[in-house]
């Protein structure tokens, strides 16, 4: 998800408790479910070593099946590339193995308290993400239409884009009660987020991000509207995502999904790499030292899944991309959901009708990246002119739209993402390679920095992803657009299989674009513990009573249901 310059909201005393990934609409809290010490649950001893096909080797996947591996299952892991999804670590060709870049998640809220579980479990570090404005960044160039300001604070900047992320308070006071709910998160009062929240749901479900901002007397000006669309709020420009639903734009700024980033050390891909060769200390039926990585043939995932059916017995049935075919009690999908339309081919009888209606109306965003590395950060050089850095992390209306400087310590390589893109502007380099790109962005950094020969100190090729084009994915991430609030709900939902006809229980969604909070890890995360509750369930299986599951409680949380007429 996109961010901008001035941070969103102030934040309050920091005496007060923190902020969460704590609904608003599903105010469940995975993160304590998950540090209980009676574990997630159990399931019958007649099921112990059943096998449960997770279709995807993502975060979500690699959760869900770390998870029902200690319980007792035995998860069937097919993965059609490399394990880690968008969680995808690449390096340079040819230069030292410690310059990485991160090709879809790169940065990762604190408020991500399920995700950091998993950070903690495996003993990865975090470090502070260098975004727009950020403590950790040196500086910050903002260039719009052709002027361009230096800023190592906010109060750098001219007058006008304070009066912007003024403006942007303003509208969410107004518009969402924005202190209220921030109020009720923190404290986790279930009642009180609840009642903001389906007021807000039923007002705002048809209404653009760009629409809300209209609607508000804070914007009135157009170029407030123009200025904030382009450098936003916390970590680059808003206007990509302004056809969106306003729904998905206040869970991420209600949850501070948008502020004081950190970045996984060494790479993020490292956390699902690292769970699927980890041998739990505490686990059901399977001897001690056992991994997901031991549980699979040579220590690999299974290949990519060309067909899904149901059989007899109401089983689950996956042909794989080397013609093994292999039939499953249950299943847990969570790749993106546009699989189902296209490389798998799929019994209708899976889902029911309403449920294949809002996979097939998801809509994803898309994103492209490009990194090149470089000898030394030579962007914290001094100007002998002015005495600023020689160059800034940018936000600019030009072609790159969002470029970041990252380096750990001053004598050694380092990395810059040229551009970092959304939708339209993502979709303006697809037809180009990646030295096509990077000719291009260098051109308009050059336009940005006159004095700074970039090219100079780059020592090895670019390397670049389009997430549209990535075939098993066709785009970044989910994003909600007007009137889809009830094809979420139905996703999210689909965990609780009691009330379907038996027929259509048995394979259960995970993953973030499932999620709420499309486009966070925090999302894969709890989704795929929602997953792991309806295995679990569906095997006979139940909870400890001291901790009770997303399931055991979803009567008293469920998400808000809109009439269908």
């Amino acid at each position: 998800m996109t961010s901008t310059v001035p941070t969103a909201v102030p934040h309050t005393d920091g005496q007060q408790p923190p902020i969460t990934m704590f609904g608003p609409d599903f105010p469940y809290a995975y993160d304590d479910y998950l540090a209980h010490p009676a574990g997630l649950g159990q399931i019958p001893a007649t099921a112990h070593g059943s096998e449960v096909a997770v279709i995807g080797g993502g975060l979500s996947g690699i959760v869900a099946a770390y998870e029902l591996m200690k319980m007792g299952l035995k998860p069937v892991v097919y993965e059609a590339d490399q394990i880690g999804g968008r969680l995808r670590t690449v390096g340079f060709e040819g230069c030292d193995p410690s310059l990485t870049a991160e090709m879809g998640a790169m940065r990762f809220p604190p408020s991500s308290t399920a995700l950091q579980h998993y950070i903690d479990l495996v003993g990865l570090e975090t470090r502070p993400f260098p975004n727009p404005l950020a403590e950790a960044t040196p500086s910050t160039v903002v260039d719009l239409k052709g002027e361009t300001h230096y800023a190592e604070t906010l109060d750098d900047l001219p007058q006008v884009y304070r009066d912007v992320a003024a403006a942007w308070n303003a509208c969410l006071e107004e518009g969402a009660d924005f202190s209220a709910m921030n109020r009720a998160l923190r404290e986790r009062d279930v009642p009180r987020i609840r009642a903001i929240w389906s007021r807000l749901v039923e007002k705002l479900d048809n209404q653009t991000f760009y629409g809300f901002l209209c609607d508000s007397e804070a914007f009135r000006s157009f170029r407030h509207r123009e200025i904030f669309g382009q450098v936003g709020f916390g970590t680059g420009g808003w206007d990509t995502d302004f056809p969106n639903s306003i729904l998905e734009i206040l869970r991420v700024v209600y949850t501070e999904a948008d502020d004081h980033h950190r970045g996984i050390v060494g790479g993020s891909q490292q956390l699902p790499l690292r769970l699927w060769e980890r041998e739990p200390e505490k686990i059901v039926h399977w001897a001690y030292g056992t991994s997901l990585k031991s549980l699979h043939a040579h220590g690999a995932p299974r290949p990519a899944v060309t067909r899904l059916h149901r059989t007899a017995g109401n089983r689950i049935t996956v042909t794989d991309a080397s013609g093994d075919i292999r039939t499953y009690q249950a299943a847990v999908f969570t790749a993106q959901s546009w699989m189902l339309l296209s490389k798998i081919a799929c019994d209708e009888a899976l889902f029911p009708i309403d449920h294949w209606t809002a996979i097939e109306r998801t809509h994803y965003m898309e994103s492209s990246k490009l990194f090149v590395p470089v000898d030394r950060p030579f962007w914290r050089d001094k100007d002998a002119r002015t005495g600023r850095d020689v160059m800034s992390m940018t936000l600019t209306d030009r072609m790159t739209r969002g470029t970041y400087l990252l380096d750990d310590g001053p004598d050694k390589p380092a990395v810059i993402c040229l551009s970092y893109t959304w939708c339209d502007d993502s979709l303006k380099w697809l037809p180009l390679s990646a030295n096509e790109r990077m000719e291009v962005m260098l051109t308009s950094l050059g336009e940005i920095y006159p004095d700074v020969d970039i090219r100079k100190h780059i020592i090895g090729s670019p390397v670049t992803v389009s997430w549209e084009n990535e075939p098993c994915f066709m785009g970044a991430f989910k994003a909600n657009l007007p009137g889809h609030y009830r094809y979420q709900r139905r996703l999210f939902t689909h965990f609780m299989q009691d009330r379907l006809p038996a027929d259509q229980r048995g394979i259960f969604l995970a993953g973030d674009d499932i999620s709420w909070t499309a486009g966070w890890a925090e999302g894969a995360v709890q989704t795929a513990l929602n997953a792991v509750w309806g295995v679990m369930h569906y095997f006979g299986g139940t909870t400890d009573p001291t901790n009770p599951g997303p399931g055991d409680l979803y009567d008293e949380l469920a998400p808000v249901e809109l009439p269908e007429d």
